[in-house]
C-alpha cells in the first residue's frame, strides 16, 4: 500500500486506474474496509473520518473484489471476469 497524496490529482480527486498500466485501483479506510474509487472519492464527510481512504493497490488478480461501501465488484487486472466463466 502506498500514500495517497502522491496520486491524487490536482483537484484532490483519487484515480481509479495507475498509470502507467491502467491497472485498476482499490482502497482501503482506516478500518480495512475495501472502497471502489468513485466511493473513495465521496468519503469526505469530516463527521466519519474512519470511512476516508487511507491506503491504495491495484486489484491485480482477485475477481471477487467489491466495494464495502456500494457493493460495486471492483475489475481486476489479470483474473478471469465472472462473465468469461459463464461462458465457458
Amino acid at each position: 500500500m502506498s500514500k495517497l497524496d502522491e496520486i491524487r490529482d490536482s483537484k484532490g480527486n483519487l484515480p481509479s486506474f495507475a498509470w502507467p498500466g491502467g491497472y485498476p485501483l482499490f482502497y482501503l479506510d482506516r478500518k480495512d474496509n475495501v472502497l471502489c474509487p468513485k466511493c473513495s472519492n465521496e468519503a469526505k464527510d469530516p463527521d466519519w473520518p474512519d470511512d476516508h481512504p487511507v491506503a491504495y493497490a491495484v486489484n491485480w488478480e482477485d475477481p471477487s473484489l467489491f466495494c464495502d461501501a456500494c457493493s460495486d465488484r471492483i475489475e481486476s487486472a489479470y483474473a478471469d471476469d465472472e462473465s468469461d466463466e459463464s461462458e465457458e
